[in-house]
């Protein structure tokens, strides 16, 4: 079906096909049930030599083996598949038809990218070595990551060193940006339960008013980033919920607040915590009431090993040219658990742009698909490189 010689131009043209067919169709995460079955029939149709499904429940991964002489390495490329719990507000031809989800992040496109790279390298196989490509589930909250790594990921396929991409809104097309050691920030997420006493709205005097509770652990929390955080450090708390009460006459017994905080410094990450901890008992204590820190840490800091992230901003330049890559990003303050992946083998995640867009994680964002021709380039040129003896 594929001819040898055929451009990577022709790949990127189906991709973009692809890639609007997953946007109209998206799926939760460890949901991607349709999604990872048409990226399944697509390696195969491209004949790859080796094709595993439901690796970390939905996961793909497929392998190809290069033509060129010599033992060559191992390099595996990440995408991500799962959607967003989000109703989408574009009016497009591609528009979710999957009512309060959508691909609000680009996920669509990370895969069409990737697949884009698979249809040409399985034509031309000018590479040494092996491409093990990685459809992944579960990015956003489900560490569907480390699920394919706890699955066998690395143990079923030999990988020298891994990369991911991911779309960066409102960075111009054809750029590409980087930096060595953390490119995204741990993400954990807390929960905090209070207990005080009910009464009458009427007679606060005989309750202990968890809604006072609340607000004070509110904005005592906003206190430790500035006064217990040295100032070059980074870390985010963010209250994103305060849920209290059910009608206005009475003064609930119960409240709940839930929310995230980002760091990039494990030494941070420690004091944050512990902070917190003594906030919310302390507050409580000093209104008599009681309350609960539940602190979950999802993922980890993205850490970009140096070797190889010189090696992909190098490919990246080759491409591009120079001034279109940029080394030494500022870190974002993004949760990505391809960290999971980087805590076990050597290698880089860079963003490229997506162009002037909507943010992520919005009803109105849409990936780009003339980024696509971009990212594909990019994983086809890693590979002829990596794999080299």
């Amino acid at each position: 079906m594929y001819a040898v010689g055929e451009t990577l131009d022709e790949a990127v043209a189906e991709a973009g096909v692809w890639r609007r067919h997953f946007h109209a169709a998206p799926e939760l995460r460890y949901e991607e049930h349709a999604t990872a079955a048409f990226i399944a029939e697509k390696l195969r149709e491209f004949g790859f030599d080796r094709v595993e499904t439901g690796i970390g429940k939905t996961g793909v991964v497929g392998l190809l083996t290069g033509r060129r002489a010599g033992p060559g390495r191992n390099v595996g490329l990440r995408a991500d598949m799962d959607a967003l719990p989000i109703h989408e507000a574009n009016d497009v031809a591609h528009k979710s038809r999957h009512k309060g989800i959508m691909h609000a992040c680009g996920h669509d496109g990370h895969s069409a990218t990737l697949l884009a790279a698979a249809r040409h390298l399985s034509v031309s196989r000018d590479f040494a070595g092996t491409a093990v490509f990685i459809f992944q589930p579960a990015e956003e909250g489900g560490a569907g990551g480390k699920a394919m790594i706890d699955d066998g990921l690395f143990t079923r396929f030999d990988v020298d060193e891994v990369y991911g991409l991911h779309n960066m809104p409102n960075l111009a097309l054809g750029k590409f940006s980087t930096t060595v050691g953390p490119v995204t920030s741990a993400s954990d997420r807390f929960t905090i339960d209070i207990e005080g006493r009910g009464s009458h709205a009427s007679r606060p005097q005989e309750g202990v008013d968890t809604v006072i509770v609340g607000t004070q652990i509110v904005n005592a929390l906003q206190t430790i980033v500035s006064r217990n955080v040295h100032p070059h450090e980074s870390a985010v708390v963010s209250i994103t919920m305060f849920h209290a009460g059910e009608t206005d006459n009475v003064i609930p017994q119960k409240a709940q607040l839930r929310g995230t905080v980002r760091t990039f410094n494990p030494v941070i990450q420690d004091t944050v915590q512990n902070r917190m901890k003594e906030v919310v008992a302390g507050i409580a204590g000093t209104f008599g009431a009681k309350a609960t820190l539940t602190y979950l840490r999802d993922y980890p800091v993205t850490l970009n090993h140096a070797e190889e992230t010189a090696h992909a901003v190098r490919i990246a330049r080759e491409l591009v040219g120079h001034d279109q890559v940029v080394d030494n990003m500022k870190p974002v303050m993004g949760g990505e658990d391809f960290s999971f992946m980087l805590q076990e083998k050597p290698g880089a995640f860079l963003f490229f742009g997506n162009g002037p867009s909507f943010g992520l994680h919005t009803p109105n964002y849409d990936f780009n698909d003339h980024a696509i021709s971009f990212g594909a380039a990019f994983w086809v040129r890693l590979v002829q490189d990596r794999t080299a003896p």
